[in-house]
Protein backbone atom coordinates (compact mmCIF):
# COMPACT_ATOMS: atom_id res chain seq x y z
CA UNK A 1 0.00 0.00 0.00
CA UNK A 2 1.02 4.11 -0.93
CA UNK A 3 0.62 6.65 0.54
CA UNK A 4 0.99 10.36 -0.32
CA UNK A 5 4.07 12.01 1.60
CA UNK A 6 2.66 16.32 2.02
CA UNK A 7 4.45 18.80 3.03
CA UNK A 8 3.43 20.96 5.89
CA UNK A 9 1.86 23.17 3.56
CA UNK A 10 -0.15 20.26 2.43
CA UNK A 11 1.46 19.73 -1.05
CA UNK A 12 2.68 16.54 -2.39
CA UNK A 13 6.31 15.81 -2.39
CA UNK A 14 6.33 12.09 -2.75
CA UNK A 15 4.75 8.55 -1.46
CA UNK A 16 5.72 6.15 1.18
CA UNK A 17 5.37 2.22 1.27
CA UNK A 18 2.87 1.01 4.02
CA UNK A 19 3.74 -2.98 4.48
CA UNK A 20 0.79 -4.46 3.62
CA UNK A 21 1.58 -6.56 7.14
CA UNK A 22 0.99 -3.46 9.05
CA UNK A 23 -1.40 -1.57 7.28
CA UNK A 24 -3.53 -4.03 4.60
CA UNK A 25 -4.36 -6.55 6.68
CA UNK A 26 -8.58 -7.74 7.49
CA UNK A 27 -9.31 -6.17 11.06
CA UNK A 28 -9.90 -8.78 13.75
CA UNK A 29 -12.49 -6.98 16.12
CA UNK A 30 -12.30 -10.16 18.14
CA UNK A 31 -8.77 -9.79 18.95
CA UNK A 32 -9.12 -5.85 19.24
CA UNK A 33 -12.10 -5.63 21.56
CA UNK A 34 -10.36 -7.85 24.09
CA UNK A 35 -7.12 -5.73 23.67
CA UNK A 36 -9.09 -2.63 23.59
CA UNK A 37 -10.77 -4.02 26.96
CA UNK A 38 -7.69 -4.94 28.85
CA UNK A 39 -5.58 -2.07 28.20
CA UNK A 40 -8.40 0.24 29.67
CA UNK A 41 -8.93 -2.09 32.71
CA UNK A 42 -4.69 -2.07 33.05
CA UNK A 43 -5.23 2.04 33.06
CA UNK A 44 -8.02 1.89 36.07
CA UNK A 45 -6.33 2.85 39.61
CA UNK A 46 -8.19 -0.25 41.18
CA UNK A 47 -8.08 2.26 44.61
CA UNK A 48 -11.74 1.77 44.96
CA UNK A 49 -12.78 0.73 48.59
CA UNK A 50 -15.61 0.40 51.25
CA UNK A 51 -15.30 -0.50 54.51
CA UNK A 52 -17.18 -3.58 55.99
CA UNK A 53 -18.99 -4.01 59.50
CA UNK A 54 -15.47 -5.24 60.65
CA UNK A 55 -13.69 -1.85 60.23
CA UNK A 56 -16.35 0.50 61.23
CA UNK A 57 -15.99 2.19 64.47
CA UNK A 58 -18.54 1.60 66.99
CA UNK A 59 -21.25 -0.68 67.57
CA UNK A 60 -19.60 -2.66 70.09
CA UNK A 61 -22.85 -2.27 72.37
CA UNK A 62 -26.55 -3.95 71.18
CA UNK A 63 -28.70 -1.05 70.61
CA UNK A 64 -31.30 -2.71 72.34
CA UNK A 65 -32.73 -5.46 74.30
CA UNK A 66 -33.45 -9.00 71.78
CA UNK A 67 -37.27 -8.60 73.07
CA UNK A 68 -40.24 -6.13 74.15
CA UNK A 69 -39.32 -3.34 72.82
CA UNK A 70 -41.83 -3.85 70.25
CA UNK A 71 -38.76 -3.15 67.30
CA UNK A 72 -36.89 -5.28 65.07
CA UNK A 73 -33.72 -7.01 67.16
CA UNK A 74 -30.62 -5.67 65.84
CA UNK A 75 -27.31 -6.82 67.25
CA UNK A 76 -24.78 -4.07 66.17
CA UNK A 77 -25.42 -0.09 64.51
CA UNK A 78 -22.89 -0.96 62.16
CA UNK A 79 -24.53 -3.36 60.09
CA UNK A 80 -25.27 -3.12 57.04
CA UNK A 81 -28.24 -1.92 56.96
CA UNK A 82 -27.88 0.74 59.53
CA UNK A 83 -26.97 4.39 57.87
CA UNK A 84 -23.42 5.15 59.04
CA UNK A 85 -22.68 1.12 59.02
CA UNK A 86 -20.72 -0.98 56.78
CA UNK A 87 -21.22 -1.99 53.39
CA UNK A 88 -21.61 -5.68 52.42
CA UNK A 89 -20.01 -6.41 49.35
CA UNK A 90 -18.17 -3.36 48.82
CA UNK A 91 -15.26 -2.54 46.45
CA UNK A 92 -11.87 -3.10 47.27
CA UNK A 93 -8.72 -1.90 46.39
CA UNK A 94 -7.14 -4.32 43.47
CA UNK A 95 -5.27 -4.64 40.32
CA UNK A 96 -7.28 -4.16 37.13
CA UNK A 97 -4.48 -5.43 34.42
CA UNK A 98 -5.32 -8.52 32.41
CA UNK A 99 -2.48 -10.39 31.08
CA UNK A 100 -2.50 -10.35 27.39
CA UNK A 101 -0.06 -12.12 24.85
CA UNK A 102 1.68 -9.80 22.85
CA UNK A 103 0.86 -11.63 20.00
CA UNK A 104 -2.59 -10.26 20.33
CA UNK A 105 -1.23 -6.77 21.34
CA UNK A 106 0.63 -6.30 17.77
CA UNK A 107 -2.35 -7.94 15.79
CA UNK A 108 -4.76 -5.32 17.59
CA UNK A 109 -2.64 -2.67 16.76
CA UNK A 110 -1.91 -3.75 13.00
CA UNK A 111 -5.59 -4.27 12.85
CA UNK A 112 -6.48 -1.08 13.74
CA UNK A 113 -3.92 0.58 11.68
CA UNK A 114 -5.04 -1.33 8.82
CA UNK A 115 -9.07 0.10 9.85
CA UNK A 116 -6.89 3.65 9.80
CA UNK A 117 -5.47 3.09 6.14
CA UNK A 118 -8.32 1.39 4.32
CA UNK A 119 -10.69 4.89 5.54
CA UNK A 120 -7.48 6.88 4.20
CA UNK A 121 -6.93 8.25 7.42
CA UNK A 122 -3.47 8.32 7.17
CA UNK A 123 -0.83 11.49 6.33
CA UNK A 124 2.47 11.32 6.57
CA UNK A 125 4.33 14.96 6.68
CA UNK A 126 7.68 14.78 5.03
CA UNK A 127 9.95 17.05 7.59
CA UNK A 128 7.80 19.79 10.25
CA UNK A 129 10.35 22.27 9.53
CA UNK A 130 9.88 23.77 13.27
CA UNK A 131 13.08 25.20 14.72
CA UNK A 132 11.82 27.00 17.77
CA UNK A 133 8.53 25.62 19.72
CA UNK A 134 5.83 27.63 18.37
CA UNK A 135 1.98 26.68 19.20
CA UNK A 136 1.07 29.11 16.88
CA UNK A 137 3.05 27.77 13.96
CA UNK A 138 1.87 24.71 15.00
CA UNK A 139 -1.75 25.44 14.25
CA UNK A 140 -1.08 26.74 10.84
CA UNK A 141 0.49 23.55 10.47
CA UNK A 142 -2.78 21.37 11.61
CA UNK A 143 -4.89 24.22 9.34
CA UNK A 144 -2.76 23.60 6.55
CA UNK A 145 -3.08 19.68 6.34
CA UNK A 146 -7.23 20.01 6.90
CA UNK A 147 -6.40 19.03 10.39
CA UNK A 148 -8.12 22.00 12.17
CA UNK A 149 -11.43 23.63 11.63
CA UNK A 150 -12.10 27.21 12.31
CA UNK A 151 -15.90 26.68 12.28
CA UNK A 152 -16.45 23.11 13.00
CA UNK A 153 -15.25 20.38 15.59
CA UNK A 154 -11.99 19.25 15.52
CA UNK A 155 -11.07 16.04 14.18
CA UNK A 156 -9.34 13.95 17.15
CA UNK A 157 -5.66 13.77 15.77
CA UNK A 158 -2.73 11.55 16.88
CA UNK A 159 0.47 12.50 16.44
CA UNK A 160 3.44 10.69 16.11
CA UNK A 161 6.60 12.42 16.95
CA UNK A 162 10.69 11.53 17.19
CA UNK A 163 11.68 11.73 20.94
CA UNK A 164 14.40 14.25 20.11
CA UNK A 165 12.13 16.43 18.01
CA UNK A 166 11.41 18.66 21.17
CA UNK A 167 10.66 21.65 19.38
CA UNK A 168 7.85 20.40 17.21
CA UNK A 169 6.89 18.34 20.50
CA UNK A 170 6.48 21.88 22.24
CA UNK A 171 4.84 23.54 19.85
CA UNK A 172 1.81 20.85 19.53
CA UNK A 173 1.93 19.61 23.27
CA UNK A 174 -1.01 22.66 24.02
CA UNK A 175 -3.15 21.44 21.83
CA UNK A 176 -5.00 18.87 23.47
CA UNK A 177 -7.35 17.25 24.04
CA UNK A 178 -8.58 16.42 20.84
CA UNK A 179 -4.58 15.94 19.80
CA UNK A 180 -2.73 13.43 21.47
CA UNK A 181 1.06 13.03 20.63
CA UNK A 182 2.78 9.72 20.80
CA UNK A 183 6.25 8.22 20.32
CA UNK A 184 6.26 5.70 16.84
CA UNK A 185 7.37 2.82 20.17
CA UNK A 186 4.32 3.81 21.97
CA UNK A 187 1.23 3.57 19.43
CA UNK A 188 -1.25 1.30 20.75
CA UNK A 189 -4.50 -0.02 19.09
CA UNK A 190 -6.93 2.14 21.62
CA UNK A 191 -5.57 5.64 20.60
CA UNK A 192 -5.23 4.72 17.07
CA UNK A 193 -8.88 3.85 17.14
CA UNK A 194 -10.05 6.93 18.79
CA UNK A 195 -8.45 9.12 16.70
CA UNK A 196 -9.74 10.57 13.69
CA UNK A 197 -6.46 11.57 11.50
CA UNK A 198 -2.77 9.20 12.53
CA UNK A 199 -0.53 11.58 11.50
CA UNK A 200 3.23 10.49 10.59
CA UNK A 201 6.52 12.11 9.72
CA UNK A 202 8.38 10.43 7.11
CA UNK A 203 11.40 9.55 10.18
CA UNK A 204 8.92 8.39 13.05
CA UNK A 205 7.00 6.20 10.06
CA UNK A 206 10.58 4.94 8.98
CA UNK A 207 11.28 3.84 12.86
CA UNK A 208 7.63 2.21 13.10
CA UNK A 209 8.23 -0.12 10.41
CA UNK A 210 11.63 -0.50 11.06
CA UNK A 211 10.98 -1.95 14.74
CA UNK A 212 8.29 -4.10 12.83
CA UNK A 213 5.07 -2.20 14.49
CA UNK A 214 6.50 -3.85 17.92
CA UNK A 215 5.52 -1.95 21.32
Amino acid sequence: MKVDVTTVHGAKSGSADLPDAMFAITPNRSVLHQVVNAQLAAARAGTHSTKTRAQVQGGGAKPWRQKGTGRARHGSIRSPQWRGGGVAHGPVPRNHAQRTPKKMIKLALHSALSDRAADGRVIVVDEWGIEEPSTKRAVEILRELELRKRDERDPRVLLVLDRGDTATWKSFRNLGPRLRIVLPEELNAYDVLVADWLVFSQSTLNGFVTRGGER
